[in-house]
């Protein structure tokens, strides 16, 4: 069972020898360390001396040495070698690199960490632009979806806030247009339109505002928190948010699984996915 307040205990950090590998390993040590967390460091692959050596090189320059952390070295395919070891080794947050498109400033997950997303048993953090030195975290985007995970989502939010000092919490709620029911024709439906937009308003932040009280005042006292009702689709709108406000990090719940129509209707998070306004941290339990 996880500790309630300290979610993240045993992070998992998938790597490769690419380019990126010093300032992905920097940053992911450096996450671990504010998490008071154990790092598994994972290489699907065959390990050699030469590879063993500049591992053993990247964490001599760490920030914090103090840290506990395993490496280990597994072959076969990567997608089934890191799903079987978030399950085996109890991971509680898988971290991954996201991809640049080619010549555009345009993030998005590739086809092995995206199928990772969507099947691991624990969350899942998608680093766009790691940083060899610390980037402070000042501003957190979080779902206020009305949906059963979201509480867990907002307290887990909380707790990385204070975690990595971020000053602001914005809590969005998203709304979808039909929820109005009023079809603006004049002066008459707009003003009725707008009336159902401001209850609307009034019912989620008064909803959100229960959840946050129901947090420990640990959690809750440090950090500043905003509510923000957003109307518009689902994911897109709040995607688009985090990327205006550039938000820090944005933090979802995972998708709910419902069989066969996973492949006819994308989730809200896929509209994500395929263009990452920011680093994206996907809650799941």
């Amino acid at each position: 069972m996880q500790n309630k307040i300290h979610p993240f205990k045993t992070i998992l950090f998938g790597f490769a020898f690419s380019p990126s590998l010093k300032v992905n390993m920097m940053e992911t040590t450096r996450i671990a360390h504010y998490f008071n967390a154990k790092l598994i460091l994972l290489h699907v692959g065959e390990k050699t001396n030469e590879k063993s050596s500049k591992i053993e090189g990247i964490l001599e320059g760490i920030e914090h040495k103090d840290q506990t952390i395993e490496i280990q070295w597994k072959k076969g395919k990567p997608y089934d070698v890191i799903l079987d070891a978030c399950e085996s080794m109890h991971i509680d947050l898988l971290i991954l690199g996201a991809l640049q498109h080619e010549n555009m400033f345009q993030f998005y997950v590739g086809t092995i960490a995206r199928k990772l997303t969507r099947k691991v048993c624990c969350s899942v953090l998608l680093l766009i632009k790691p940083s060899e030195v610390r980037v402070p975290c000042k501003h957190i985007v979080v779902n206020g979806l009305d949906a059963p995970d979201t509480p867990l989502a907002i307290k887990d939010a909380f707790y990385v806030a204070n975690a990595l000092g971020a000053q602001q919490l914005t809590i969005v709620e998203e709304i979808l247009q039909r929820e109005i029911h009023v079809t603006v024709e004049d002066d008459r439906t707009l003003k009725e339109a707008n009336i159902v937009k401001e209850r609307l308003k009034q019912r989620e932040e008064s909803r959100v505002r229960k959840i946050v009280s129901d947090l420990p005042s640990t959690l809750t006292d440090n950090v500043k928190v905003k509510t923000q009702s957003i109307f518009g689709k689902r994911g897109y709108s709040i995607g688009h948010y985090a990327e205006v406000v550039r938000a820090d990090l944005l933090i979802m719940n995972a998708p709910t699984k419902t069989g066969i129509l996973d492949r006819i209707f994308p989730h809200d998070l896929e509209h994500i996915l395929s263009d990452l306004p920011t680093d994206l941290l996907i809650i799941r339990r």
